[in-house]
């Protein structure tokens, strides 16, 4: 054992010496590595960044959330004509439901339209603005920089109140507070009672949260819509986890009976949940992986075949000292680790190198899409450097190993 770390250190200390001996091949060799790694690294970074994203924009529905609409979310069976000639899902059915079901911890009814919001001589054009009442806060776990939401006088009356998102709330008021300001919705005056806390789920788009304004459902059917153009969906709220599927057959049961369903009828609504969302998002997720995953492997794969080739040269340059090593009583697992070492070493280099300029990049990139550098990334790219440098130093190392000592010390 004592003689095996010896003759590492000894390898070690050589490979060292070859490299600083040959230092721009050094470098150049090192490039295919650091190109692949940070591609590695950069794409591992974006994909995490993403899925944390979408996880982020989709925890905003409520993992105890049911969603009561006409249409279905994700469906491969419900033809697309089928759900539009759906019967929409008015005020009348959230009233029967909210009378009926027991077991939501709260129940609110949203609708919404796209319009410009202004305030003097700034706007917001086209975002989501979301019609609901005074209950919806509770189906969520929205927190607010400052204000509240509208209350239940607010919402039964109608009156003309209005939360804004975070981004919103950033564009119309720069450097003020919003709260008790009027803005105008399509020409309508409605007073600021609330400004919400940023998500920051920017991938869920118009969706989010921070660029949408919430208003007493009312408004929504008597200045931008009659009630009976768009269906409403009903949010109803789980008490937990647990009790979800006991909600979602209530749910479904008065649903059918409300809407005069027979037995041997398929219902006519649909009810989401955040779990059909988020397997859509995985499954989303999984193809850019496998597409990142192909790209940089083909990186990688470029990078070990110029350091196989460099490490072969290196062995037919140094034959006649493998000559003489070997003629003094190196053995051949020495060469092998020698080689192995040197190869291993050149990318490993290259693989920090590359995971600094990785790192730079991420938070360049950061500034548009999201990324996020984990300690599983670093370990990865470290070990695929290591892993990188023995595979493709194997082969060299293996030839110079196996040199027959008096044809090596023949060599020119």
């Amino acid at each position: 054992m004592k003689n095996y770390l010896f003759e590492l250190k000894e390898g070690l200390a050589i490979s060292f010496r070859a490299i600083r001996t040959n230092k721009v091949r050094a470098i150049l060799t090192t490039l295919g590595i650091v190109i692949g790694v940070t591609s590695v690294v950069l794409m591992s970074t974006a994909i995490k960044g993403i899925d944390n994203a979408f996880q982020t924009g989709v925890a905003g529905f409520g993992s105890e959330n049911l969603y009561i609409d006409k249409w279905e979310w994700f469906s491969n069976n419900i033809p697309f004509w089928e759900m539009r000639n759906r019967r929409n899902l008015d005020m009348d059915d959230f009233k029967k439901f909210k009378e009926t079901a027991k077991l939501p911890v709260a129940i609110a009814p949203t609708v919404w339209s796209s319009q410009t919001i202004k305030y003097k001589e700034k706007n917001v054009p086209l975002l989501l603005v979301q019609g609901t009442d005074n209950e919806y806060i509770r189906t969520t776990s929205l927190t607010f920089r400052e204000g509240r939401f509208f209350n239940e006088f607010e919402s039964s009356g109608g009156r003309e109140v209005v939360v804004l998102g975070s981004e919103i709330a950033n564009s119309l008021f720069p450097r003020g507070s919003a709260i008790d300001e009027i803005v105008k919705i399509k020409g309508h005056n409605f007073k600021v009672v609330g400004v919400l806390d940023k998500q920051g789920s920017w991938i869920m788009g118009n969706f989010n949260p921070d660029n949408q304004a919430f208003i007493p459902i009312q408004n929504v059917f008597k200045y931008f819509q009659a009630q009976s153009f768009r269906s409403i969906t009903i949010i109803a709220r789980a008490q937990n986890k647990n009790m979800v599927d006991a909600t979602k057959e209530e749910a479904i049961s008065i649903m059918r009976r409300d809407r005069g369903l027979k037995y041997n009828q398929e219902n006519d609504f649909s009810i989401n949940q955040q779990e059909t969302l988020l397997k859509q998002i995985d499954t989303v997720v999984g193809v850019i992986q496998i597409a990142g995953l192909f790209i940089t492997g083909l990186s990688l794969f470029v990078g070990a075949i110029g350091i196989m080739n460099i490490m072969f040269v290196s062995v037919k340059e140094r034959t006649k000292e493998i000559g003489i090593r070997k003629a003094i009583g190196a053995k051949r697992r020495t060469i092998l680790t020698q080689f192995i070492s040197e190869a291993a070493i050149i990318c490993l280099i290259g693989g920090m190198i590359g995971l600094i300029l990785a790192v730079i990049l991420s938070k360049i990139v950061d500034q548009f899409l999201p990324t996020s550098v984990q300690v599983d990334t670093i370990i990865l790219a470290i070990a695929i450097s290591i892993i990188t440098g023995v595979i493709s130093g194997f082969a060299p190392a293996y030839s110079a190993a196996k040199l027959d000592p008096v044809e090596a010390l023949r060599y020119e």
